[in-house]
């Protein structure tokens, strides 16, 4: 099957037209009409609708010192009521918030009143210890109902929360840590991860050795196994004793819209990652209003959104948009081949999950399996639960769509593509189940009230089938608000004088001629995006060339993958003789280990090439383009007049 952007088009099923909140085009022509003539009106309707206000705002959008825009800035709220104590006041405490399924099977529900008794004990805990609001605190927590928990007793006493992916190194949890100022570290003893148990807390001990975080003040770890660790006396308790004896209910910190509800650090085209700073109301309205939209939640649903609350997209919808509109999800602790890859499925048809949101390279890996094993196909489980499908983290090629839509969804259920970004807080172009007609491998049409457009260089929009840079035009309540302690670099990441006060997305895009549907064709930065997470060349290169004992130079790029989307191809000149043979495969080895080691295995290259040097020149720039037709294995037909020295490309041939 052809990888192009497919001619094939599908119509939404009458089911899903049905009683959908928006139900038909039209429908979603007058939303985007409502926003188009009445901008501020539009967004303050959706917020004073979806959200419970303490205070009500009676201003909606601030834009006097763009590009720090602020939204409904007067008013008071709590996200943590929106999320829990609302549902129970409103008779619905004995819900089901959290069907938690762990590692090995086990399963536990959660109902809204539990979640809620338990999340005001941990903020309490939080109280008790010294933390308060405007503190920021780092999670560094398995997939669980206590990461959910932390997340929640966070916001609800108005201390902001950086979750760290459980998968990043020592390092990695130190600049975070360092970055933020953080006063404590939520943390497990362990995770448990397809039958194995890795540990956690250790590696917070080895991220604060040396009182290199001197901000830290305590450390509380939740017990997932029965691992030994190490214990520092006077910093580290366990989570059971710290909530021992709490009471359930704590008053709400209500906090002004504009107050930092998190931060989430994403890597850029610098070495340094950017704490992506989110804000209270403008985030949750958009996480709340894109649930009910783009997955058509309702009450009878259950929602399985498989991503890690190391993401945004755990935040937005896990931990949030789900939970702020009542409903009821699948909270996942493994991984999709484990004990084996019909694990996704069977847990759909155990669940009876109505709503299913995974990535492209879960789909991809998956798709893999099936091929392999027939017994982990799809087709020997009942997926008949099922009326919507999602992707998310990367674009869907079309034949993964036409898997993914034949053999998930039996070919009835409509495939919502996302696109969006942890600077967004949400979905920006993605179809609406009951409206949208859908093409495999387009993301289709901006949500209503999102400007998405296509320019050039310098802003100016450029026809529908050409390509050119991905924009937002006007400022929406969920936008990152700044880059934590270096606004500076906010308003030239996103926000360049060029781009006439547009919001830089950093991805390439091209409109349909005919239908105006949005295709992503990849970044126009120095960040790959493997399996959906984004990293920058410069902080993969930066880890290599810090092996000082043994790497001189390094470059690094992406090339297409058919599991992850793209691969990490990386070039490396030795402080020694270029190797070959096993002596390569031996080194290649151990700059893996040492990348995974500085950053975490996600980053680990998956071709390592050795050279005497870097195809440079005369003036000493790398000719990147040059490496990445060398990574996808092409023959080097471009321009290689100025190159210092052009046999170094066939020194780069071989990868390990």
């Amino acid at each position: 099957m052809s990888d192009k952007i497919s001619d094939k088009i599908y119509n939404p099923p009458a089911a899903a037209v049905q009683g959908a909140h928006v139900s038909g085009m039209a429908a979603y022509e007058a939303l985007c009409k409502e926003a188009e003539t009445d901008y501020a009106g539009y967004w303050a309707r959706q917020a004073r609708e979806l959200l419970s206000w303490k205070q009500p705002f009676t201003q909606v959008l601030n834009e006097s010192d763009a590009p720090f825009f602020k939204w409904f800035e007067d008013g008071r709220l709590n996200v943590s009521y929106n999320c829990l104590d609302r549902h129970v006041e409103a008779g619905r405490g004995e819900r089901v918030a959290i069907i938690f399924e762990a590692d090995d099977g086990s399963v536990t529900r959660v109902t809204y009143a539990e979640l809620l008794a338990r999340t005001a004990q941990l903020a309490n805990a939080l109280k008790a210890r010294g933390v308060k609001k405007g503190d920021r605190v780092v999670i560094y927590m398995p997939m669980s109902v206590e990461g959910v928990v932390a997340m929640q007793a966070c916001a609800r006493i108005g201390a902001t929360h950086s979750v760290v992916f459980g998968g990043f190194s020592a390092q990695s949890l130190r600049d975070r840590v360092q970055d933020a100022g953080a006063v404590m570290v939520l943390t497990a003893n362990e995770q448990a991860r397809g039958g194995k148990s890795l540990p956690l807390k250790a590696i917070v001990d080895d991220a604060l050795a040396d009182n290199s975080c001197p901000t830290i003040r305590s450390v509380i770890v939740y017990k997932r196994t029965g691992g030994q660790i190490a214990w520092v006396d006077g910093r580290d308790e366990w989570l059971h004793d710290a909530v021992a004896g709490q009471a359930a209910s704590c008053e709400p910190e209500w906090v002004e819209a504009e107050h930092p509800l998190f931060l989430l650090y994403t890597s850029g085209s610098t070495g340094k990652p950017k704490g992506v700073q989110h804000s209270t109301g403008g985030y949750l309205l958009h996480a709340a209003l894109t649930t009910k939209w783009t997955f058509d939640l309702k009450d009878s649903d259950i929602f399985w959104c498989t991503a890690d609350i190391g993401w945004v997209t755990g935040h937005t919808y896990i931990t949030y948009g789900p939970l702020a509109l009542g409903g009821t999800e699948i909270v996942f602790e493994g991984i999709p081949t484990f004990p084996d890859a019909g694990r996704f499925w069977q847990m759909i048809q155990k669940h009876q999950v109505t709503i299913f949101y995974t990535a492209p390279t879960a789909i991809r890996s998956l798709i893999k399996a099936a091929e392999t094993n027939e017994a982990v196909h799809p087709k020997n489980y009942d997926l008949s639960s099922l009326r919507l499908l999602g992707s998310v983290g990367e674009p869907i090629n079309p034949a993964a769509w036409e898997w993914y839509h034949q053999h998930v969804g039996g070919g009835r259920c409509p495939i919502v593509d996302t696109f969006w970004q942890t600077e967004t807080g949400g979905h920006m172009i993605t179809p609406l189940p009951g409206a949208t007609p859908l093409v495999p491998g387009s993301c289709t049409l901006p949500f209503p009230g999102i400007t998405a457009a296509i320019v050039d260089e310098t802003g100016n929009d450029v026809p529908n089938g050409q390509g050119g840079i991905l924009v937002v035009k006007k400022p929406w309540p969920s936008m990152i608000r700044t880059i934590w302690g270096d606004p500076e670099r906010f308003k030239k990441s996103y926000y360049p004088p060029e781009l006439k006060g547009y919001y830089l997305a950093g991805d390439g895009a091209i409109r349909d001629a005919d239908n105006g549907y949005f295709t992503i064709t990849g970044r126009i930065d120095d960040v790959l995006n493997v399996s959906g997470h984004r990293m920058g060349t410069m902080e993969i290169e930066s880890a290599l060339v810090s092996c000082t004992d043994l790497v001189a130079e390094a470059a690094v790029v992406g090339r297409p993958d058919d599991t992850t989307g793209e691969a990490i191809c990386a070039f490396v000149v030795l402080k020694r003789p270029r190797p070959s043979g096993d002596e390569a495969k031996a080194i290649a080895k151990q700059l893996r280990d040492w990348v995974a080691k500085e950053i975490g295995p996600i980053a680990k290259p998956k071709d390592i090439r050795f050279g005497d040097n870097l195809p440079k020149t005369r003036s000493g720039k790398i000719m990147r383009r040059l490496l990445r037709s060398v990574a996808k294995g092409e023959s080097v037909t471009q321009d290689t007049s100025t190159l210092e020295n052009p046999a170094i490309l066939e020194q780069l041939g071989q990868a390990y």
